[in-house]
């Protein structure tokens, strides 16, 4: 397969001996790096689920909140931004300072090394909801237990099976980046920032350990597992349910309920109609606020050449004219 049209444009020129793999297991999930996706998704989880009674008697304050909130969507937007419209579609391009702090913020969102993460991600555009899809939730068949296990599949279990998206076919470009490789084989420290930072803030603030230990609790564990399972809900929800304004080759749709969360990824359908689209929400209402902060980088001068959606483009992948659409 020759380099996806979908990749970033302003990657490094190839380099003739292929450079090492930009994950800890290379094309093998069978490492240290799945026993630490496995860890820090089942115990955010458990926080999650633990949250409901505290928050309902002690253990939460206003900085914990502030805290969770704020950690929350520096992840959030990295991945949406960063790892997603950048660097796996070429939405924009980026200068280099910006390139690297969106790889960053991605990788403290504790979704898997950066290379890794677009090469599963455009290789599911290329089978999307067909034969060869890492998380289709169409997989097992389409009766209602098969769509239930289907579900499961495409919102966890398809993590933890054996590898079989081969970075070098799907992310070439980011593997010759040197600074993008360290990034991404780099997971377990940014992964390690990303909770202790919280802890570490949140015990300077108040100066105690409890201080630490609620921030901890809050702005680590439970924001992290709120980001997975909203992220985690495009590749199984969005994919089963939601409308369909947008001619796609595949169910993806329409999910209004989890655009604030998603930061405007559940707008799913145009996506999929339209991959290389900056912005997702293209109908009146629809927010999106992963294009809205992209706008703030072009105007200061750090995106650029970016793929906005014209009336034309948006009207070209709609199924029925405009004047009858939603």
């Amino acid at each position: 397969m020759t380099a996806s049209p979908d990749v970033a444009h302003d990657a490094p020129k190839a380099q003739e001996t292929p450079p090492p793999s930009a994950t800890l297991g290379g094309d093998s999930k069978r490492s240290i790096e799945q026993i630490t996706l496995l860890m820090f998704i089942t115990v955010p989880f458990v926080a999650l689920i633990a949250a409901i009674p505290l928050a309902w008697g002690w253990g939460v304050s206003w900085l914990d909140l502030a805290l969770m909130v704020i950690m929350y969507y520096i992840g959030c937007h990295g991945i949406t931004i960063g790892f997603h419209r950048y660097f796996t579609h070429g939405s924009f391009k980026a200068k280099r300072p910006l390139r690297i702090a969106l790889a960053i913020a991605g990788s403290l969102a504790v979704e898997g090394p950066l290379v890794r993460w677009v090469a599963d991600h455009r290789k599911h555009h290329k089978f999307s909801d067909a034969e060869g899809d890492p998380h289709s939730p169409w997989r097992y068949g389409e009766t209602v237990p098969a769509l239930m296990k289907g579900l499961w599949w495409a919102h966890i279990a398809w993590m933890f099976d054996e590898e079989q998206t081969p970075q070098q076919k799907y992310a070439p470009d980011l593997i010759k980046d040197s600074a993008v490789r360290t990034i991404s084989r780099q997971f377990v420290v940014w992964t390690v920032v990303s909770l202790l930072l919280p802890a570490v803030i949140g015990g300077l603030v108040t100066w105690s350990w409890q201080g630490a230990a609620t921030a901890f609790f809050w702005a680590s564990l439970v924001r992290v597992a709120l980001l997975h399972h909203v992220t985690w809900s495009i590749n199984s929800i969005c994919h089963a349910v939601g409308k369909r304004p947008f001619k796609s080759r595949d169910r993806s749709g329409n999910v209004w309920w989890l655009a604030v969360l998603s930061c405007g990824e559940s707008w799913h359908n145009l996506h999929h109609a339209d991959p290389t689209c900056a912005r997702h929400g293209v109908m009146k209402g629809q927010l999106d606020s992963s294009a809205r902060i992209i706008r703030w980088f072009e105007k200061l001068g750090w995106a650029y050449d970016v793929r906005w959606p014209s009336p034309d483009r948006i009207d070209s992948r709609r199924k029925e004219a405009p004047a009858e659409a939603a």
